[in-house]
Order: structure tokens, then C-alpha cells, then sequence
């Protein structure tokens, strides 16, 4: 009797298994990884696609801190009406680098232009909103409201290993912040990054170019136009970042500085993407920040549509994690080129279609809500 109840109970549960994987199929699963730090376009494109099915969104601090942007990430998540997706804080600070190295540096080798949540004030003047400094402890009132909702209790990193050992082969990564959360899945699991499908990230500069000739697109160019290969993502934790891209993946699709340039979120943007009178709407009109180059809207994008990338190079990258001039310093070759001490290669997006990136942005900004969305 007791076989028989073990038979069943393995059949029931390999049914379930199967009807769990079935469901999945039907939609592409992601994780979202990001510094999420107001109102994040990138994570609504991926929630609202319909074939998407947003399995978590994991927190990483960088541009702000993590326990701020797990606040905005969960009540982004209220105002669209998923709740239901879950919310994981994950690495507080960088796996070496440190506020007071940072400064340190700087000393030696001259001021950075953006230092994220380590920021104080801008080193000349700039039409962008002064930087919001305070201990990684502090979570300031939101703008958009605090929110009702609460992370879960489970760790980004440990939710990142369960997830692409429960469906290997199928969860793309999309990292839009510093790679932090993904360095230590590597290390806590090294099959982390083989199971994973792929990993879309943004991340890294080239050798950008300024194609707007706009007030905020002068401002920004400050970033790249004397150290062309400094990007924050990857200069606020070098040795994340070369850990993650030396990890085995199946597939890595690279958006650098690069593509960005010819990107704005403009005033006529905004005003297509807000068209429909929504909750949704009326918070971007009131609290998304324009001006800005479409940095993790890109990668979003080109992860739902690859056929916007208009131009693309295969590169081995990796990164400089040498205390000295080029710390974070994003290191490329072509095929043949490589040092082959681990580097690997990857889809090195180099332009995008933008006319039908801004399409797919007004498409899924304007898709209606759930009726839970608030």
C-alpha cells in the first residue's frame, strides 16, 4: 500500500512539475536585475510585454541605494497592478570597491562625473536633479508614494540560482545595473550562469559618440568624451563585473554607451508614451525625469526585440580591475585578438533602430492595465 501511495505521490508531483513547465513555455521568462532608482521605464517594458512573464525582480544598489530602490521597484510594481511579482534586496555594496577608495582615487586620478549612491554634488553645473545623498540605511519618502507591498524575505542571489535550475535553459538575465547580484550567484552556484539562457546587460562603453545636439546630451557626453571607456555600472564594481562576464554563459548581448547617444527621453517621447489617461501615465508625466538617454531602455528592448539592433560587433569584453588611471575601464578585442586569460565573446551592440525603439516604448506604455493597477 504504502508503494502505491509513493507511486502516486511521485506521479502527482511529476504533474505538476510538467503542468509548471508547461505554463512557462507559453512566455518568455526574465529576471530583472537593476539599481532601480525612480520610476523605471526598462522593468515596465518587460511587465507590461504580453509574451513576457516576469518571473522577479532582483535589487542591486548603484545609482541609489538598494533598500531605496527596492521602495521604487515595489511601488512601480503597486502602480501597474503586479504585485503578485516578486521583489528580492540583494547586495548592499560592491564586492570591493568602497565610498572612501572612490574618493581616494579621485585624489590621485581626477573626479569622476557619476558616482551613483556615493554621489554628493555634481562637479559642475548640469540641468539634471542634484543627487539625493544619504547612508545606504535610509530609504527618503517617494515621490510616487511609499509602498503597501513588501519585499520577499528570500535573498536576490539565492532567488536567481533556484530560478534557472527550476527552469534551465529558459531565464534570461537582464541586468541594468551593477553586476553585484549576478557575481555572486556565479560564485554561491558556478553552473549559475550555464543554466541561465542568456544574459542582455547594460553596461560598459566603447567608444561613444554625442548624435544629439540637445542641452542634456552636451551634459551627458561629459561622461565619455575625455575617458571613453569609463561607464558607471562597471565602475562601481569592476570586480562584479569581470566575474559575471568570465562566467560560462550560453549567450551574452552587450548595450554599451554606445548606442545610447542617439537616444533622449524627450518631451515628444513622453507625450506619446502618456496618450492614454492612465495611473500609469499621470506618474510618468509627474515624476519621470526627461532628458535622459535611454541607457536600460535600450537593453530591455533589444532583449523583447533583437531585431532592433541595428548594428552589432562580436567582442570579447572584460574589464580592468587594476587600482590605477583605468579602474572599471571596459576592455575589448576582436576575435583573434583576445588574451584568452577567461574574456569571452559577445553580441556588442553598437546601434539601434531608434524610430522603432521609441514604437515599442509608446506600444507597451500604452497597453491598458490590470484592473488591480493603482
Amino acid at each position: 500500500m504504502s508503494r502505491r501511495f509513493g507511486l502516486l505521490r511521485w506521479l502527482a508531483l511529476g504533474l505538476l512539475a510538467f503542468a509548471v513547465q508547461a505554463q512557462a513555455a507559453g512566455k518568455r521568462l526574465v529576471i530583472l536585475d537593476d539599481d532601480v532608482p525612480s520610476l523605471g521605464l526598462a522593468q515596465f517594458m518587460a511587465v507590461l510585454a504580453p509574451d513576457v512573464e516576469v518571473l522577479g525582480v532582483t535589487i542591486v544598489s548603484g545609482s541609489t541605494w538598494r533598500d531605496e530602490n527596492v521602495a521604487h521597484m515595489l511601488r512601480m510594481l503597486e502602480i501597474v497592478g503586479r504585485a503578485d511579482i516578486p521583489v528580492m534586496a540583494g547586495a548592499e555594496l560592491p564586492l570591493l570597491n568602497t565610498e572612501t577608495e572612490t574618493e581616494r582615487w579621485e585624489a590621485l586620478y581626477g573626479k569622476l562625473i557619476w558616482k551613483g549612491a556615493w554621489m554628493k554634488r555634481w562637479v559642475e553645473d548640469t540641468v539634471q536633479t542634484a543627487p539625493n545623498y544619504h547612508a545606504p540605511d535610509v530609504v527618503p519618502p517617494l515621490a510616487e508614494g511609499m509602498p503597501a507591498i513588501k519585499a520577499s524575505a528570500e535573498n536576490a542571489v539565492d532567488f536567481l540560482v533556484r530560478k534557472v535550475r527550476e527552469f534551465p535553459g529558459q531565464v534570461s538575465i537582464v541586468a541594468t545595473g551593477p553586476m553585484t547580484n549576478i557575481a555572486l550567484a556565479q560564485q554561491r552556484d558556478p553552473q549559475f550562469a550555464a543554466l541561465a539562457k542568456e544574459l542582455v546587460y547594460m553596461g560598459g562603453s566603447l567608444n561613444p559618440q554625442r548624435r544629439l545636439d540637445t542641452v542634456s546630451a552636451r551634459q551627458f557626453a561629459r561622461e565619455f568624451v575625455n575617458t571613453p571607456r569609463r561607464e558607471f555600472n562597471f565602475r562601481w564594481d569592476p570586480e562584479a563585473a569581470r566575474i559575471a562576464l568570465r562566467a560560462p554563459w550560453r549567450k551574452i548581448v552587450m548595450v554599451p554607451v554606445d548606442p545610447s547617444t542617439a537616444t533622449e527621453l524627450s518631451a515628444d517621447l513622453m507625450r506619446r508614451m502618456t496618450a492614454r489617461d492612465t495611473v500609469l501615465a499621470r506618474q510618468l508625466k509627474a515624476r519621470k525625469e526627461l532628458g535622459f538617454p535611454l541607457w536600460d531602455e535600450i537593453a530591455a528592448a533589444v532583449w523583447l526585440d533583437p531585431s532592433l539592433i541595428a548594428a552589432a560587433d562580436e567582442l570579447y569584453i572584460d574589464v580592468n580591475t587594476q587600482f590605477g588611471p583605468g579602474y572599471g575601464d571596459t576592455l575589448s578585442w576582436a576575435p583573434h585578438y583576445q588574451p584568452g586569460v577567461g574574456e569571452r565573446i559577445e553580441t556588442v551592440v553598437r546601434e539601434v533602430d531608434v524610430p522603432r525603439l521609441e514604437r515599442l516604448m509608446v506600444e507597451l506604455m500604452t497597453r491598458p492595465l490590470p484592473s488591480s493597477a493603482h
